[in-house]
C-alpha cells in the first residue's frame, strides 16, 4: 500500500548549546531545511523560553517541521512530517542535524497512512489510568 506521508523523528544530542538557544538562528536553519527539502512554507512560529530553550514550527504546504530544544542538555527533539512524494524529509533532518552541530543522532522514519497501527501492547492490556 502506498503511504500518505513520511514522518521523521530525530533525537539530536551533543549539539552546540549556543545555537540551541538562538531563536533567530534556529528559525533560519528550519526555514532553510524546509526549502532544501523542496517544501512550500506557509507559516513560521518560534518561541524562546526563559531561562533557555526554544520550541518552534514551520508549517509547510506538505505538513510541518518542529523543534523543542534543551540547550542545558545539548539536545534537540525534531519532527519532520511530509505528505506526498514532492518533499524529502530526510534532506530537512540532515540539514538540521548538521546545522546544530549534532555529534549524536538517532532517526526513526514512520510511514503514515498505511492503515491500522498494530500496537506492541494491545489497548486491552494497558494499565488503567490512575485515579487523581
Amino acid at each position: 500500500m502506498e503511504v500518505m506521508g513520511r514522518q521523521i523523528i530525530a533525537e539530536l544530542w551533543d549539539c552546540n548549546e549556543a545555537i540551541l538557544n538562538d531563536i533567530n538562528l534556529i528559525e533560519k536553519i528550519f526555514v532553510e531545511a524546509a526549502l532544501k527539502a523542496g517544501a512550500e512554507i506557509r507559516e513560521v512560529v518560534f518561541h524562546q523560553f526563559a531561562p533557555q530553550g526554544i520550541s518552534g514550527v514551520v508549517i509547510i504546504a506538505e505538513s510541518h517541521l518542529t523543534i523543542h530544544s534543551f540547550p542545558e542538555h545539548g539536545y534537540a527533539s525534531i519532527d519532520v512530517y511530509t505528505c506526498g512524494n514532492k518533499v524529502d524529509p530526510l534532506i530537512a533532518v540532515d540539514h538540521i542535524a548538521k546545522s546544530l552541530d549534532a555529534k549524536t543522532n538517532e532517526v526513526l522514519e514512520i510511514p503514515r497512512g498505511r492503515g491500522p497501527i498494530k500496537p506492541k501492547t494491545p489497548m486491552s492490556e494497558l494499565p488503567e489510568k490512575a485515579e487523581r
